[in-house]
């Protein structure tokens, strides 16, 4: 029986994507003085070219855009500053993000957020979308002192929720840090689909739409009623 629902963030819950370009056409505007030597459309396909998907942090990004694009009137860590207290006003989430929370929430479901990431700037990220009440527990990797795979942090979102991981399903758009390692605990594991990979094997379920969710714990729930 799942008791919990657990879920990624960025990629997930936050359209990081969207988010990302929109930031980065924003920071272009607003330190043209900075920037206009740079046309915008190379400016933002060097940035996400250079974060690769978010796994590069924005110091390494903005040296190496600094040095590829030559700004001088600003140093990079500058620019991160801005980030940090820009990105935030940027974020964007997926359709029916609210409303599928909402839904778990009253079928009685406990929630956890874990995700990779620092902690004051991933705390930013999720009183943006408006969602930190909807979760029980929030792990953050940098808090946790573990990263994802590491099965150690799934293993302690479920304790905190106080269920087992046999009773939890687990949302994420990383085939390998989400799936894989979710599937490895013992949750089940729901791939919320992503342009950047092509599939997750070890996936039970695949989702392109977070409103899908609902449906599949309805269809779990069914599934394991007695037959009268």
């Amino acid at each position: 029986m799942i008791k919990a629902v657990l879920f990624d963030l960025d990629g997930t819950l936050l359209d990081r994507d969207t988010s990302v370009k929109k930031f980065v056409d924003d920071q272009h505007t607003r330190l043209s003085p900075v920037l206009s030597h740079i046309p915008k459309k190379l400016f933002a396909e060097k940035f996400i070219e250079l974060e690769q998907n978010g796994y590069v942090w924005k110091d390494k990004v903005y040296q190496k855009l600094a040095e590829e694009l030559a700004v001088r009137r600003m140093p990079p860590g500058e620019l991160l500053n801005d980030y940090l207290a820009q990105f935030k006003h940027h974020c964007t989430p997926f359709p029916n993000l609210v409303d599928t929370l909402d839904g778990l929430k009253k079928k009685g479901l406990r929630l956890g957020l874990v995700t990779n990431g620092y902690g004051v700037f991933q705390n930013d990220t999720i009183k943006a979308l408006g969602i930190k009440e909807y979760f029980d527990t929030i792990l953050i990797s940098e808090m946790e002192g573990l990263r994802k795979p590491d099965p150690l942090l799934f293993e302690r979102a479920a304790e905190r929720l106080n269920v087992k991981t046999s009773e939890c399903i687990f949302v994420g758009d990383h085939p390998k840090n989400d799936v894989e390692a979710a599937k490895n605990t013992g949750m089940t594991a729901v791939w919320k689909t992503c342009p950047h990979w092509d599939e997750a094997e070890a996936a039970d379920y695949a989702i392109a739409d977070l409103g899908e969710l609902n449906e599949i714990i309805e269809n779990m729930e069914k599934a394991v009623q007695p037959v009268r």
